[in-house]
């Protein structure tokens, strides 16, 4: 066999269908957030704003998160010093999980290295923790939800997406007695809608199933404290395991499950995605436990937050721009095919300084590609100007004949 032809052809491939991913070379500014620096292929430095970022609150800037990193650095130096069961728990670590215990009103919380592991290890472990578990996920479930799923090697059933009749047709075609676990995501970050987690929990009572909720897109951004949607809609106790990242709304790095001390040391002494890595930099836990701490207690940046959305919204939706429905603070605007998806979001950043990534598939179906644009509070009303300008520009020039 060739190797590299078959490591070109799969690349060729992926070219071939319109949806090869491009990085664009950033550096962001310390204090300039949604204002980064672009480096093109020429060696150019341009300046452009951030309209894609999911640090939605601008955290990865703020003075009490880089000033923990920063202190942590200078008492303790960079790195962990191995996983956690050998060599790398420190306070750190300990502290940002009483935080995070006490954000979602639960006994325990685990770190992980990321949001995707903390769903990966989890939901595989479960599947070895309870013999004959079968699990219910929902059609639009993050693709690390589907892979711990997949790891768990139980019987599993994927409901359609928030479709709670289809959803209990399922659990009545499973014996009452079998153990089972609902998995299902508050906010669904690519259309920007909300699961039906009251409806879900109605039916882990009366189905006797256990309740995962992934509030990774929600932590920091929904509830008094920023607990997510199940704290808003006080649903917190009734989710025997809620999953988060400190990645977005927190501006740091790492995932985490917060639930029980029983099912947490479940966990953390059974999943090789825990057991096996190296933990999270000890700066990196100050400056996430900074910043969760920050946002317990300031409600005025959800509300700012939530402002700018709707206000975005309403923009598009008055320049007669493809906005699509969003019950949440993600703004999708419709384009429906891949190539030109590239070719848009491409002059908005070298004619226009914007820059927003194309969203295709394997990140939402084909056929349905997007942008996806997550204003902050930090976006000012004359950097909303500039992208309805540039956005309604470049729409009539790429996109008008294919949306008419």
């Amino acid at each position: 066999m060739n190797y590299a032809d078959a490591f070109k052809a799969s690349v060729a491939k992926v070219r071939a269908e319109g949806r090869y991913r491009v990085f664009a070379n950033l550096r962001r500014a310390k204090g300039e957030f949604p204002r980064a620096h672009w480096r093109t292929e020429d060696g150019d430095v341009r300046d452009v704003v951030v309209w894609c970022s999911n640090d939605y609150l601008g955290m990865g800037q703020s003075p009490c998160v880089v000033g923990a990193m920063k202190q942590a650095i200078e008492d303790v130096g960079a790195g962990a010093g191995g996983t956690r069961n050998i060599s790398g728990t420190t306070n750190y670590h300990v502290e940002l999980e009483a935080s995070l215990a006490d954000l979602h009103q639960k006994e325990a919380a685990l770190l992980f290295t990321s949001g995707y592991i903390a769903n990966q290890a989890t939901l595989a472990t479960l599947g070895k923790i309870l013999p004959g578990l079968v699990i219910f996920s929902d059609a639009l479930n993050h693709a690390s939800m589907i892979e711990g799923i997949k790891g768990a090697k139980c019987e599993k059933h994927v409901w359609r997406h928030n479709d709670v009749e289809h959803l209990e047709s399922l659990l009545l075609q499973t014996p009452l007695d079998a153990p089972k676990l609902i998995a299902l995501e508050s906010v669904y970050s690519m259309d920007g809608d909300i699961g039906p987690l009251e409806a879900v929990c109605d039916l882990a009572d009366k189905y006797n199933a256990l309740t995962y909720l992934d509030e990774v897109h929600a932590v920091g951004l929904y509830g008094l404290r920023g607990g997510g949607v199940a704290e808003r809609d006080g649903l917190m106790q009734r989710f025997d395991i809620i999953e988060g990242t400190l990645g977005k709304a927190y501006g740091v790095m790492g995932g985490y499950i917060a639930a029980d001390a029983v099912i947490v040391d479940a966990i953390r002494s059974s999943a090789p995605g825990f057991i096996f890595t190296t933990s999270l930099a000890p700066a990196l836990a100050a400056g996430a436990r900074a910043s969760v701490e920050f946002l317990k207690t300031s409600h005025h940046l959800r509300e700012a937050h939530q402002a700018r959305a709707a206000e975005l919204k309403q923009r598009f939706a008055e320049a007669g721009l493809p906005v699509m429905d969003s019950k949440t603070h993600i703004v999708p605007l419709h384009v429906g095919d891949p190539v030109l998806c590239k070719r848009m979001t491409d002059s908005l950043l070298v004619d226009h300084g914007i820059y927003v990534q194309p969203i295709n598939y394997p990140t939402v179906p084909m056929g349905a590609e997007r942008m996806r644009l997550t204003p902050t509070p930090l976006h000012d009303e004359a950097m909303v100007e500039d992208l309805i300008s540039a956005m309604t520009a470049v729409y009539r020039e790429h996109a008008a004949a294919k949306l008419a």
